[in-house]
């Protein structure tokens, strides 16, 4: 019990940080606990918002990070996952008024169909190949989402609106409740990937990273793990998608775009590429950065930010979390050296 509260004390002191901070934010503002508890306090509830919006986009990188950063796929058609779990997740209660959990039941199986069809193309290309098929299989649909003939279910170009949600987790009156489940998600998916990643099969994934010739020659059929990988990485972004149209009730057909995916690589870029936890941390600087250039800047802010980003990739090409793990390893390995030679 020792050793894993020191080996995991900065992530459960982040989690008891992320639990108490609608009650912090409220205090700070004025407001007590109780008012916090019955979604009161204003300001605690926009930084919900605004953690929620993190969350989300967290869990949409991590799933992204797993099949590039992980496996070695760089795939141009991401947001594709993401969309299709946040378009179905729309058309589901608003045209069918299906309840939640039938609409997230059909998510999945979106998320497995979508996955396979992905993985149609994996033994027959790879590479800049595969990056430029995933990229035609997204653009597919985002030019049907934007189409008039499925405008009565997708809203084409202005988007899918008026979603209602149940008000059992409505943010609007629930928002302090959604807070709380999509912290739990978010926990929860980061404990499977971990999971996962450091599994015999996240191994194998990892080898075919780095040579996935070797692999092959070692025995292993790469394309069962590639597919894997792809299951729980489309499983993962259209959950994401999900709760996307639950707490924004609507979709926009960017999620669908090209743009969308680069947004998850410059999240997993920020972050750090294959550490997992970065998906997080560059979420949380992408949002944010975002939102602090937008409100002082302005229109100057899109450039504003893409300078950033280049900057980002130049000087910290191994993103935060990899940085600090490459510097705190330098740091260890020189104090062992020190150590070493006064013991001698």
């Amino acid at each position: 019990m020792k050793h894993f509260f020191s080996s995991y004390r900065g992530a459960l002191i982040t989690l008891l940080l992320l639990v108490l901070m609608p009650f912090i934010v409220g205090l700070i503002d004025g407001a007590s606990p109780a008012t916090v508890f019955v979604n009161g306090s204003g300001q605690s509830k926009f930084i919900q918002g605004l953690a929620i919006e993190i969350f989300i986009l967290a869990i949409y990188a991590i799933s992204f990070d797993l099949i590039f950063g992980i496996t070695g796929m760089l795939s141009f058609g991401h947001s594709l996952f993401y969309g299709v779990g946040a378009y179905m997740t729309g058309i589901a209660i608003k045209s069918f008024g299906l309840p939640l959990l039938p609409t997230f039941g059909l998510v999945f199986i979106a998320a497995v169909v979508q996955a396979v069809l992905f993985a149609l193309v994996l033994p027959r290309v790879k590479g800049i190949t595969f990056a430029l098929v995933t990229l035609g299989l997204g653009s597919v649909f985002h030019i049907l989402v934007m189409s008039s003939e499925f405008g009565p279910y997708t809203g084409a170009d202005v988007g899918l609106q008026g979603v209602i949600v149940p008000a059992f987790i409505s943010p609007a009156n629930e928002r302090l409740r959604f807070y709380f489940v999509m912290l739990a998600v978010m926990v929860l998916v980061y404990l499977v990937y971990q999971r996962f990643v450091t599994s015999p099969t996240g191994r194998v994934c990892v080898a075919i990273r780095e040579n996935e010739g070797r692999a092959r020659m070692l025995g292993y059929n790469t394309f069962y793990f590639k597919f894997a990988a792809l299951l729980l990485s489309s499983v993962t972004a259209a959950m994401a998608g999900f709760f996307h149209t639950l707490y924004q009730p609507i979709v926009s057909p960017n999620v669908a775009g090209m743009g969308f995916t680069v947004t998850a690589l410059l999240i997993v870029l920020i972050g750090g590429v294959g550490t997992l936890n970065g998906a997080f941390v560059g979420a949380l600087v992408y949002r944010l950065l975002d939102y602090g250039l937008r409100r002082y800047i302005g229109e100057s802010a899109s450039f504003i930010n893409g300078a950033i980003y280049v900057l980002f990739v130049l000087f910290i090409p191994y993103g935060i979390v990899g940085t600090w793990r490459l510097k705190s390893l330098q740091i260890k390995q020189g104090w062992d050296r020190l150590l070493g030679m006064f013991s001698r």
